[in-house]
């Protein structure tokens, strides 16, 4: 578990800087820096000390309730590589799989390609951010341009082509999750 967001959240909360919460924990704002960004761990007593500082304790702090992430930054992002069909794929929200919905986004670059997704259960949602892309649904081919949306059932084989010279990029929304 990764506990230094989780301090650093608790420590905004309560309006303290870092500095603050060193003063009061008998600590280095360094040290603080540090333990907030998990480039350091505390033992247990120095825990205790800061969790005090924070008007909380160990039992609270490590319960099973977590906070939900609302925000994600590209920090946060997990990108895979194609090299064999020029494409890279962003999960721009982490561990979407286990939600309604699986937002990605998609880099296609000249004669590049997706993968041909078999037909499943959902519906599947894109919007062209640059470029121009081919939308292949079963034996039809659609063409789509920047600024332009598509919106389908995938009861068919589906897939992504560029045949542009220039790199395509689209907001892909799978739901179910399906990538």
């Amino acid at each position: 578990m990764k506990i230094g967001p989780k301090i650093r959240r608790l420590r905004m909360q309560k309006g303290l800087t870092q500095e603050e919460l060193a003063g009061r924990s008998e600590l280095s704002k360094g040290f603080i820096s540090q333990l907030e960004r998990d480039l350091t761990s505390p033992s247990i007593a120095t825990l205790v000390d800061i969790l005090q500082c924070l008007g909380t304790d160990l039992k609270t702090f490590f319960s099973d309730t977590k906070d939900e992430q609302v925000v994600f930054k590209k920090t946060d992002f997990f990108i895979k590589e194609d090299a064999q069909l020029s494409n890279e794929i962003q999960w721009i929200i982490p561990n979407a799989q286990k939600n309604m919905m699986e937002p990605l986004i998609i880099n296609i670059e000249s004669d590049g390609s997706t993968y041909p997704h078999n037909p499943h259960e959902g519906e599947e949602f894109g919007y062209v951010l640059q470029g121009t892309i081919e939308l292949h649904i079963g034996t039809e081919m659609y063409k789509v341009k920047k600024g332009e949306a598509f919106s389908f059932i995938p009861n068919q084989i589906h897939h992504l082509k560029n045949t542009t010279p220039s790199k395509a990029t689209i907001l892909w929304i799978s739901c179910p999750p399906s990538f």
